[in-house]
């Protein structure tokens, strides 16, 4: 039977989010209803609430979340009542043009619930990213739950689905660091500090973080930068060159997805390096550089989705280096909340004095 639950909704552009009853449905041929135990409050949230990414208003809210698996609906293998999984976005269909040629982490066609959550009265939902799991229940794809161990706490398994993964992906999936490489990254927000823990945990000899504000830098070595650059004091580029033998970096990573700070994080690399961009840009931000610039310099120069990541493949691997000590996780929980605090949450994003709020069900 459908079941009624508490959610949180952006019900038009801008307004502040509530807390309403929703229904969830049962599960269909290929679907899951999970109970959600821990859901990260991240920027794609707040974009979302501002009409950033479409105006399919009423928006389901959360996408980064861990829970408790707690029915499945017909034809689903490989996946049971009280599993303990990370849901993602990027459910792989395997059979588009990426999958057959055995790159399921660019899947063209990732799979979400086809039956609609909604508000009581039937207006359907739009689930943030296919996902809408700031609500006690939420109905996805099964190919959207990622099985991990059970013993991890479930405020720490919900970042790998989103801000955490894309950090440490761009750094170990896109950028493929390797040991020995020196890395910079720019901007020490969530994304970027997982880049450094990233770069780390890969092996590199020297892991640069550049930020504008010095409390994220401080972050930023606990997380395992061996040097920190404030931009605001010093050019970055240059601060960069200085610390890699006037080289550049083998690796930079633009976590702010500004024209100025990719610009930047071109040419703070070293020839023949790589520069991954992993912050988003909004539409009408232009990138001008001069063409025998991106000649002469070689190398490669990538953009980075959900760090190239494969849930199948990552989200185990990774959970099992923090069950292990080998990988910090639990560094980027600033704070535990309630589902009513999601609005002061995306306010103290503003103040950028937080990696990751996490709503606690």
């Amino acid at each position: 039977m459908p079941q009624q639950v508490r959610g949180v909704v952006a019900l038009k552009q801008g307004a502040p989010v509530e807390v309403v009853d929703i229904v969830v449905p049962d599960p269909g041929p290929g679907e899951a209803v999970v109970r959600v135990q821990a859901c990260g409050v991240c920027h794609t949230d707040l974009h979302y609430r501002e009409g950033g990414i479409n105006d399919e208003f009423p928006f389901l809210l959360g996408h980064e979340a861990a829970g408790v698996v707690e029915s499945v609906g017909e034809g689903v293998t490989g996946l049971a009542e009280g599993d303990f999984v990370i849901l993602n976005w990027r459910a792989v269909c395997g059979e588009c043009r990426a999958c057959r040629r055995g790159r399921p982490q660019y899947c063209f066609d990732a799979h979400n619930a086809t039956r609609p959550m909604t508000l009581l009265d039937g207006t359907p939902l739009s689930p943030a990213l296919g996902i809408g799991a700031f609500a006690e229940k939420t109905l996805v794809a099964a190919g959207q739950c990622t099985k991990v161990d059970p013993s991890v706490p479930p405020e720490v398994a919900g970042l790998l689905g989103c801000g955490v993964m894309a950090g440490i992906g761009a750094a170990i999936n896109t950028g493929q660091v390797g040991r020995g490489d020196s890395v910079a990254v720019f901007g020490c927000g969530g994304v970027g500090s997982a880049a450094v823990a990233g770069a780390k945990l890969a092996g590199a000899r020297e892991v640069i973080a550049v930020d504008l504000d010095d409390a994220k830098l401080a972050k930023a070595r606990e997380l395992g930068a061996t040097h920190v650059v404030n931009a605001r004091e010093t050019d970055p580029v240059e601060a960069i060159r200085a610390l890699t033998g006037g080289n550049g970096a083998d690796v930079v990573i633009d976590a702010v997805g500004r024209p100025e700070t990719f610009e930047q994080a071109f040419y703070a690399r070293d020839l023949a390096g790589t520069v991954v961009l992993v912050g988003v840009p909004t539409p009408e931000m232009r990138l001008e550089l001069p063409l025998v610039d991106v000649f002469s310099r070689g190398g490669a120069v990538k953009s980075s989705w959900y760090g190239d990541c494969l849930p199948t493949r990552d989200f185990p691997m990774l959970v099992d280096l923090y069950l292990q000590g080998r990988l910090p996780l639990g560094e980027f929980v600033t704070e535990t909340i309630g589902v009513g605090d999601v609005e002061a949450a995306f306010e103290k994003m503003h103040h950028g004095d937080i990696l990751r709020s996490v709503v606690l069900f």
